[in-house]
């Protein structure tokens, strides 16, 4: 007996899981309830009495396993499946099927549990205590380089005032001017100096900026797109130091794009808005997303995993503290910056909460893992 036939098609649309209703004879989709629709990004009056492959790409290859349950009868679970859905998202879900028949005709009913929130939360939590690492180790560091590098500099200072010869004061500024690189990069490393001036900014005018800088510096290399939701509401951030975050990761784009040799460069700058969303141990109602999108050639696998420590770079000349930064300023928003990228396509998502709990206020130190920065 089908689902739709037995019990009140309301019944399926009050379920929190996701459920999809198949003709099991021609595998086209006959139902999604409410829950099916919003993971899915999908409705049911585009959907219905059409293929799987409306829904997801290369739905062909699940194909096979669906008839197999159609031909044996017998249920079949599959774990931590990634699914790419017709707007680009990637999600990672459990999903059950089970076969039905009735009247000779078979239906299958799908149940799909997001596996994506309880992940992404495990994956945080490890970015986060990794980057605290990372931050701990940086500023002993710095404090040990500083302090050698300011003797050295004094030193030079002096040296040079007791020089009778002029042109010998040519080396002692290359060690002055070598020891003020020296400290420049130290305190990059560090991040921004100053606690965020939070205000009441539209996330659009920090991107319409980064849209002028890029497109003077690098309009004639690649095409920039603007895809702005504008019913997203103002949120709370310090708009230099987002403007900062968003440039570094365009500029990484583009250069990647360029030096690559590739003519037809896109960069997309894309906002949206995530409800009910998590980000680190805090649940928030709204969540500003802004996708950086590219078309280059991807960022190297060995390195992906660590692109956001410092000094790591998949190019020759960088210096590997744009990511970095950018990440250190979305943290100290409450955010967070997330990375997929495979040849084609590099995405950086920033999420950024519209407002700022206890937690989350950066004139209130903590452990980062509670979701605000230390």
């Amino acid at each position: 007996m089908s689902p739709t036939s037995a019990q009140p098609p309301h019944l399926l649309d009050n379920l929190t899981t996701a459920v999809l209703l198949l003709d099991g004879d021609h595998m086209t989709i006959e139902y999604l309830n409410p829950a099916a629709e919003m993971l899915l990004a999908a409705s049911l009056a585009r959907v219905k009495h059409q293929p799987l492959a409306s829904l997801f790409q290369e739905a062909d290859q699940r194909l096979d396993p669906l008839q197999e349950a159609v031909d044996s009868g017998h249920p079949f679970t599959k774990r931590e499946s990634e699914l790419q859905l017709h707007n680009g998202d990637t999600i990672t879900v459990d999903y059950t099927v089970t076969p039905l028949s009735e009247h000779q005709q078979t239906q299958l009913i799908v149940e799909i549990d997001p596996r994506d929130r309880l992940l992404r939360i495990s994956r945080e939590e490890d970015i986060f205590s990794k980057q605290e690492t990372v931050r701990v180790l940086v500023r002993g560091m710095a404090h040990e380089i500083k302090n050698p590098l300011g003797g050295i500099r004094g030193a030079a200072q002096l040296l040079e005032r007791a020089l009778p010869d002029e042109s010998l004061h040519d080396y002692t500024r290359v060690i002055i001017e070598e020891a003020d690189r020296l400290r420049n990069l130290v305190d990059r490393m560090l991040g921004p100096r100053t606690l965020p001036d939070m205000q009441l900014l539209n996330i659009h005018a920090v991107l319409e900026r980064v849209y002028a800088l890029a497109e003077a510096e690098f309009g004639e290399r690649v095409q920039l797109i603007r895809d702005y939701d504008p019913s997203l509401p103002e949120l709370t951030g310090d708009q230099e130091q987002l403007i900062q975050a968003v440039l570094n990761i365009v500029r990484n784009g583009i250069q990647a794009i360029t030096e690559s040799g590739q003519t037809n460069g896109r960069i997309r700058l894309q906002t949206r808005a995530r409800r009910q969303f998590t980000l680190g141990m805090s649940r928030h109602r709204l969540v500003c997303q802004v996708r950086i999108i590219d078309n280059g050639p991807g960022i190297p696998s060995e390195i992906l995993e660590k692109i956001f420590y410092p000094m790591v770079s998949g190019r020759a000349e960088g210096t590997g503290l744009g990511l970095t930064i950018a990440q250190s300023v979305v943290q100290q928003h409450g955010g967070l910056i997330e990375c997929i990228s495979h040849p084609g396509r590099t995405e950086f998502s920033l999420l950024l909460p519209f407002e700022l709990d206890d937690k989350n206020d950066p004139n209130t130190p903590t452990h980062p893992l509670t979701g605000a920065v230390s």
